[in-house]
């Protein structure tokens, strides 16, 4: 059995690069499953309804084996595991016992109550065809969270165990799902009358990939069970030693990713009253700046996590302050430039989607969108892992209070900026445009005050070479903004993959050289490590 111990730089760097694959397949995959889910239903009211439905899924996943316990559980689960195997395999048996049970009667509540919720709450100014579609959907996919319980503890089992590359494989999986119920499970449907049809596709369909996605999810990284030899078994013992510590731990946590899970309600809210597709168009804005995020900042923080947690329970705070400060320093050598592409080529992105039902109006609605999300790529990074800094010290309630300060921060903004940027009855230049930029902003600040309050707790944590790495990434990706305004400019009218490779090759030229000539290690690093992994 792997023991459990703190990486060194380079190991950390090794698993977060076998995590960015991960992201990177999932990110690849995933833009090819938005590039079908959007040719086939376009910004349609039907793909507005299956994202509304999918959110309640998302939400009691979320709450109950997402982060939630992945970040309460990894901790208390590896310091049983170095004092006695045999009691963390309890832990994790009833653990993941109470989870699933846990989701299960959300979703038989959720069942009960879709009417209620969809009709006054979520959809109140949509139309009667809409809400009833919604619900349906909503009620279908109510299986997912409780399968989904099950794969995100094994997740945090895996990678507690230092196994990384089976959930990074996992991540994929949800795309995978939605793709064959988009491509087989949707057209092969019986076609339905009203907006649930959209040309020849029936939405329900991805409804049922959804359901794909949870399976798959979990059946990828059963093989790593049985690696680790897992002695796992239905254990509904909420007074199991260690499990109350993981619902103390947790109960802030939830709060926290419900903050964020509110801010995902609201966009629904407030959405409703626009014109159709723009709930879509705001949806597939963030989901392609999350792709980024994944690849950015998700990677590095899944792999240090483990690390931080194991020399945070050493008392190790040297090693603990030298960790984080490589992580925070990589995540913003990366940031500033997917800010810039997003921004500047945030168009022939998004068309490449076009085809089928997606027409260029919805282009620029998406792009549109996405360029005011880009803005908050930086802090989205930093929460991704300064969130996991203080969790790694038992400390999960700085991140929920901030969080829930920026969320209050984020309806006002949000609501205000609805009123002042863009048209509510346009969708090409459409008011969730403010909501977009609300978030970015919002989650810039959040970021920034995370990494204040946790250098007034631990003290400096080389300020001045983060800041110092920031600075010339900044400038760095300036100059590939220059070079990617050229590409755009000589380029315009152009097939938009044909602008993309383009950019792709010069911008990306122009990044790492400018970076080089300022002296950033991580210009040297990155390559470095990926031509390793590529010759292993």
């Amino acid at each position: 059995m792997t023991q459990t111990k703190a990486l060194s730089t380079r190991q950390i760097a090794r698993a977060a690069l076998v995590t960015l694959i991960g992201f990177l397949a999932s990110g690849a995959l995933g833009f090819v499953r938005v590039l079908i889910v959007s040719r086939q239903f376009g910004t349609s009211e039907a793909l507005d309804a299956f994202y509304a439905a999918q959110q309640i899924p998302e939400l009691i996943f979320v709450l109950v084996a997402g982060g939630a316990l992945g970040s309460s559980f990894i901790p208390i689960y590896a310091q049983r595991r170095e004092t006695d195997p045999a009691e963390a395999w309890r832990l994790a048996s009833a653990v993941m016992t109470l989870a699933a049970l846990a989701a299960a009667v959300l979703g038989g509540l959720v069942i009960l109550i879709a009417p209620w919720l969809v009709g006054s709450v979520l959809l109140r100014e949509a139309s009667s065809e809409v809400q009833a579609l919604t619900i349906d959907l909503m009620r279908l996919m109510m299986v997912t969270p409780v399968i989904f319980s099950l794969s995100g503890l094994t997740m945090g089992i895996l990678q507690s165990h230092g196994l990384f590359l089976l959930p990074a494989l996992a991540i994929s999986m949800n795309n995978v799902g939605i793709m064959i119920g988009a491509l087989l499970f949707a057209p092969a449907l019986p076609p339905a009358s009203g907006a649930a049809q959209v040309g020849a596709s029936n939405v329900y369909g991805l409804a049922y990939g959804a359901i794909l996605s949870a399976v798959l999810h979990l059946v990828v990284q059963l093989p790593g069970l049985w690696q680790v030899r897992a002695r796992l078994r239905p254990l509904p013992d909420s007074r199991s030693p260690g499990v109350a510590r993981v619902l103390a731990l947790m109960g802030p946590r939830v709060l926290g990713l419900a903050v964020v899970q509110v801010n995902f309600l609201v966009n629904i809210v407030l959405t409703a009253p626009m014109v159709e597709g723009s709930y879509t168009a705001l949806r597939t804005a963030f989901t392609l700046m999350f792709f980024a995020l994944g690849v950015i900042a998700q990677s590095v923080g899944s792999a240090v996590f483990p690390t931080l947690a194991a020399l945070a329970a050493a008392n190790d705070m040297p090693g603990y302050k030298h960790r984080l400060a490589a992580a925070m320093r990589s995540v913003l050598f990366l940031s500033f430039p997917a800010t810039v592409v997003l921004v500047i080529m945030a168009q022939p992105v998004v068309a490449l989607f076009e085809g089928g039902e997606w027409t260029a109006v919805s282009t620029r609605a998406a792009a549109w969108a996405l360029a005011f999300y880009a803005l908050g790529v930086a802090g989205f990074s930093l929460l991704e892992v300064l969130s996991r800094a203080f969790y790694a010290l038992a400390d999960t309630w700085t991140p929920v209070r901030i969080g829930m300060a920026a969320m209050v921060a984020n309806i006002f903004l949000s609501v205000i900026f609805a009123r002042l940027i863009g048209s509510p009855d346009s969708l090409e230049n459409g008011a969730f445009g403010g909501l977009a930029l609300a978030n970015a902003l919002t989650t810039l600040l959040e970021g920034v005050t995370l990494w204040w309050l946790l250098r007034r707790r631990i003290g400096n944590l080389n300020d001045r070479r983060i800041l110092s790495g920031a600075g010339r990434s900044l400038a760095a990706a300036l100059v590939m903004g220059l070079a990617l305004a050229g590409v755009m400019a000589v380029l315009d009218n152009q097939h938009p993959l044909l602008v993309l490779v383009a950019g792709a090759v010069i911008g990306g030229a122009a990044f790492f050289g400018a970076a080089l000539l300022l002296g950033l290690d991580e210009a040297r690093t990155v390559p470095r490590l990926v031509l390793r992994r590529v010759r292993g």
